[in-house]
């Protein structure tokens, strides 16, 4: 973790925080998709980096109640002896009202979503709307942390919007994350200050 010196010459350790999204998961087009859970793979990812060095300094772990993302805090949470916190309104951006689209047809509407955040794509939550819920979800975190690195866990969606916000950009889905999930990024937790964008969750 990076140091600072203050005028008097006391060190002082800077808190991080990481926002992590939840990797693979197991498609069940005939079940909602907050309900989804980690497949062999997403499983497989999570428990390989559980022990890593960068996570040894979190003091708390915040998931949103989304199946995949409970299953991902879950891991890492009893790694490293916590007790994680969930917070439904951390979900990912809300496409109940189409539910499960094939791939293409997803990838299509999900570049709307972004390019034109000012408007309903199809009935989708406003990305607009999504990313003001997750920056007050998180500011809302930050309000009652005592210390000490934090880890959020969510979704790759509303994730990119909570990154566009801290880095100063505007919504885009320039800002994604790559393919897959299970990709984090840190963001200085006194300073709100971006240390780097996405990166894959084997880097921690």
């Amino acid at each position: 973790m990076p140091l600072a010196g203050s005028e008097t010459g006391a060190i002082v350790m800077m808190s991080m925080l990481r926002y992590l999204s939840h990797p693979q998961v197991e498609i069940v087009p005939d079940r909602p998709v907050p309900q989804w859970g980690l497949s062999k793979l997403g499983r497989q990812r999570t428990l390989s980096v559980r022990y890593a060095h960068a996570l040894r300094a979190t003091r708390r772990i915040v998931s949103s109640t989304e199946t995949k993302a409970v299953e991902t805090a879950s891991i890492l949470a009893e790694a490293l002896g916590l007790e994680p916190e969930l917070r439904p309104a951390m979900h990912e951006n809300d496409r109940s009202a189409t539910g499960f689209l094939e791939p293409g047809e997803f990838e299509a509407v999900a570049d709307r979503f972004f390019a034109e955040p000012d408007k309903s794509v199809r009935g989708w939550e406003r990305a607009i709307d999504a990313q003001t819920r997750i920056v007050r979800e998180i500011v809302s975190v930050l309000e009652t942390h005592r210390g000490g690195d934090i880890l959020i866990v969510g979704h790759g969606g509303v994730g990119t919007l909570l990154y566009c916000h801290f880095a100063g950009l505007p919504i885009s889905r320039s800002s994604d994350q790559p393919p897959g999930g299970g990709n984090f990024f840190t963001v200085q937790h006194e300073s709100g200050n971006v240390q780097h964008s996405w990166r894959p969750m084997e880097e921690l």
